[in-house]
């Protein structure tokens, strides 16, 4: 089948409305869009929004995009095929005006037949029209398009669309074999005699690995599955250090002649599982250090761009995780390119509900018409990735608090094992939502306050988390923040609610329960544990957890990247107001190791310590303008502080330092001169603090292991001179695909020292053959749009995100702020 970028020549139809109005400064005009397309991230968040908080104030709506595009005459008696990789929410196909499909999970791809409609030879239109009701979604979803579309043409007699399977049967050193399995449709009425050749190479090179060559006879519209085992000696394994890759080239030829051919990237590794030895990557037993994240990128929403998608993957594999569960929705096929890429374990998600819903227009309106078909959809997406480890069925799913729950969770998990038996399955069972659904949490709740001594009737109200899904599901998060107990965890009443549930899958996933981790292995020995989802700031208690019971196969902790909507998750705010309280302007969730940006807060270099993956000390520091101020806390925040010594008029206030170290003990020197040593390391919670006094010069922590050095880390302060610097992830992004570099601008003094306390006011320019697709800042509270060309900074810096277009040339971008000489970056686009 022939596959060609269908992203092009788009033009988005809204009738007059105020999305129009700010795209086009016309209003009644359509206007030209790039696919992938989040049309959400352009309109104004208001306060009005029905979704409030939940989406970060964005309002969505319907949306129609229309496209002509030629259909040769020789595409007549071929299976034409628009692949869409995703549109939110409920999306209607049409060509030439006549229906052609829909679909009703706005995180599913899906594809759209189209050749039966087409007149051959002539211009045809496709229509596909967005409906994006209003509240449906607890995070940040986008709208419209947001993902690629291909257009597939597939030839008389093809290789059938999803139909190359590859299956690793034995890895090993010595040799390694692989099954290809290869589905061949034949349209016509004829019988023909084929050969079906296939060469596995090392991924971008033409060293062929091993090869093989069938022949086969297919009969009229019929079609055939041909399967090769294919011995690869000295294959060189994928695993998460080695993330090797093979290009597999499968071709069909007819009479000599090549009439399709596929490539498919993948790599050469095994699983297993069991309850005494965990998860093993051939033979070798890995923890998962995980993050849970959800599915757009900052300051371009959802927009799917692979550029963006590889920069999340790389950086949070940068800063110590191997793995990440994509919550709560199918990973798009961009992200899983670059976990293959990286060597990130990937726990794929089939949705946030089933039946009973959490807002009012969710997918639980569908869930029971489709989820056959998706996960279909999903097997196909994700069975060639050696990413994929777990297809986690769902996640808070308040159906489990039920029996029917337990037998719908069976049946899923049995449809993930019918389509692929090389992978486990999971679900992420939270504890607050079975207790209540299932009617035992006031009894839970009422045994635990009665042991310490609380009237349960002065904390308990009535209603559950089911009745108050559409309204209450800021309640129902800051109840959870209070059920990090493990009385909680382990009660008896909480094994009864659960037990149904989580014994569907092959592990046994928990949000929020690490106090049942160890529990489990006792009840249940010969299943697997996972902590599907975590609080950030336990992570020194449960990685122990983790580290020493081989059944704990690891920990997803909310999370490792900072995201859209959810909006003041995580915000610290110091004026009386309360998280989860749709707090107008909240935007973004704020309770990431990683913002929205790329920068990497304290906690991501403490987690990254726990892991083992660190051995230089770091230094956060809390913020000296608000050290002992009152503030509010969710179980999801950790500290306000940052890794900077640059306090400008804080002269002699006080603050509270912490070193993070793996070491046994550390030492703290300001300007030379010793605040003394303290124990760190494991036993310490890997953090030694301090309350200083700040003075600016060099604050500077020193690790010690059995009395001699290992390592240092210092902070500077900043001079008073503020100079623009900006670099971009790549200075060289391809022309023509809707390629991105992401250019981030940071406050430096003339010496290259980070001013995370100086604000600038910063505007960007792009020349030459580039668009600006995104600007901001990782400001939590946002008032400007990420189309605006000028930003506030916030802790020092702003990015921009610069789309390519089709032409070839130099990009130049330009950063401006009164009273600083410009920072200017080029980008080749080739």
């Amino acid at each position: 089948m022939r596959k060609q970028s269908f992203n092009n020549g788009w033009e988005l139809d809204g009738g007059g409305n105020s999305l129009m109005a700010r795209l086009s400064g016309q209003g009644a005009e359509n206007v030209k869009v790039q696919i992938p397309h989040d049309a959400m991230i352009h309109e104004t968040p208001c306060e009005s929004a029905k979704s409030g908080g939940q989406t970060g104030f964005y309002p969505g709506g319907e949306y129609t995009y229309v496209k002509n595009f030629e259909a040769p005459a020789d595409w007549a008696g071929k299976e034409v095929t628009l692949e869409f990789g995703g549109v939110y929410q409920v999306a209607r196909v049409y060509i030439n005006g006549d229906f052609v499909t829909s679909s009703l999970h706005g995180y599913g791809g899906f594809d759209a037949k189209i050749d039966k409609y087409l007149v051959f030879g002539q211009t045809n239109e496709v229509r596909v029209v967005v409906n994006n009701p209003a509240p449906n979604s607890r995070w940040y979803s986008g709208s419209g398009i947001y993902r690629g579309v291909n257009l597939i043409v597939g030839g008389p007699v093809h290789i059938a669309k999803d139909g190359i399977r590859i299956t690793t049967k034995e890895a090993s050193e010595e040799i390694s074999v692989v099954e290809v399995e290869t589905k061949i449709c034949n349209l016509t009425r004829g019988l023909h005699h084929l050969t079906l050749k296939t060469r596995f190479c090392e991924a971008g090179t033409d060293t062929v690995a091993a090869e093989d060559s069938v022949v086969l006879s297919i009969y009229s519209e019929e079609t055939e599955t041909m399967r090769q085992n294919i011995d690869i000696a000295g294959a060189k394994l994928w695993d998460c250090e080695d993330p090797n890759l093979y290009d597999v080239y499968v071709e069909l030829y007819e009479g000599g002649e090549k009439i399709d051919d596929e490539v498919i990237r993948t790599g050469i590794r095994i699983l297993a599982l069991d309850g005494k030895r965990g998860l093993r990557l051939n033979g070798k037993q890995v923890k998962q250090r995980g993050t849970c994240i959800h599915h757009d990128n900052g300051i371009i929403g959802a927009a799917t761009f692979a550029a963006a998608e590889d920069k999340r993957a790389r950086e949070i594999r940068a800063a110590g995780f191997n793995a990440i569960r994509s919550a709560h929705h199918p990973m798009s096929m961009e992200m899983l390119n670059a976990c293959d890429k990286y060597g990130i374990l990937v726990m794929d998600e089939l949705s946030d509900m089933w039946n009973e819903q959490k807002n009012r227009n969710d997918f639980s309106l569908y869930f029971d018409r489709c989820w056959e078909e998706e996960v279909e959809k999903m097997v196909a997406k994700d069975y060639n990735h050696p990413c994929v480890i777990l297809y986690s069925s769902g996640n808070e799913i308040l159906d489990l608090g039920r029996k029917t729950g337990g037998r719908l969770n069976r049946r899923i998990c049995n449809k993930f094992h019918a389509l692929d038996s090389t992978r486990y399955t999971t679900t992420a069972c939270n504890g607050l939502i079975g207790a209540s659904v299932s009617g035992v949490m006031p009894m839970i709740i009422g045994d635990i306050l009665q042991q310490r001594g609380i009237d349960p009737s002065a904390l308990m109200g009535g209603g559950n988390a089911a009745e108050s899904a559409d309204t209450g599901v800021g309640a129902a998060n800051m109840m959870m923040g209070l059920m990090n107990d493990d009385a909680f965890c382990a009660h008896p009443l909480m094994t009864q609610a659960l037990e149904e549930a989580a014994q569907a899958s092959d592990v046994a996933g928990f949000n929020y329960l690490t106090g049942r981790h160890v529990l489990e292995g006792t009840l249940h020995p010969n299943k697997p544990v996972l902590g599907t989802e975590t609080y950030p700031a336990d992570i020194v208690r449960l990685w122990r957890i983790v580290e020493e019971n081989d059944h704990v196969l690891g920990d997803y902790t909310w999370t490792g990247y900072d995201y859209l909507g959810e909006a003041g998750c995580g915000i610290f705010y110091y004026d009386g107001t309360v998280n989860f309280s749709s707090h107008f302007p909240d935007r973004i969730a704020y309770c990431g190791d990683i913002n929205i940006l790329g920068y990497r807060r304290p906690i991501s270099y403490l987690r990254e310590i726990v892991f083992g993956e660190r051995r230089d000390p770091y230094i956060g520091v809390i913020r000296v303008n608000r050290y002992g101020l009152e503030h509010s806390q969710t179980a999801w925040m950790f500290k306000d502080n940052v890794s900077s010594w640059t306090w400008p008029g804080y002269e002699g206030r006080k603050t509270e330092v912490d070193i993070y170290s793996p070491d046994e003990e550390v030492e703290l020197f300001l300007n030379g001169k010793s605040l003394g040593r303290r124990p760190c390391g494991r036993d310490n919670g890997f953090t030694a603090t301090y309350e200083v006094a700040y003075e600016p010069g060099e604050l500077t922590a020193v690790g010690y292991q059995d009395g001699k050095e290992t390592g240092k880390y210092t902070l500077k302060t900043a001079g008073s001179e503020v100079i623009l610097n900006a670099a971009a992830d790549r200075n060289v992004i391809d022309a023509g695909c809707g390629d991105l570099a992401f250019v981030t601008l940071r406050l430096t003094d003339a010496a290259g020292i980070e001013n995370l306390f100086a604000e600038k006011t910063v505007t960007v320019t792009i020349d030459g053959p580039g668009v600006l697709q995104g600007f901001g800042s990782a400001q939590p509270q946002p008032v400007r749009s990420y189309d605006d060309p000028t930003w506030e900074t916030y802790d020092g810096e702003v990015m921009a995100a610069v789309r390519s277009t089709d032409e070839a040339g130099t990009i130049t971008v330009r950063f401006h702020a009164e009273g600083c000489e410009d920072a200017v970056v080029v980008i080749e686009s080739r």
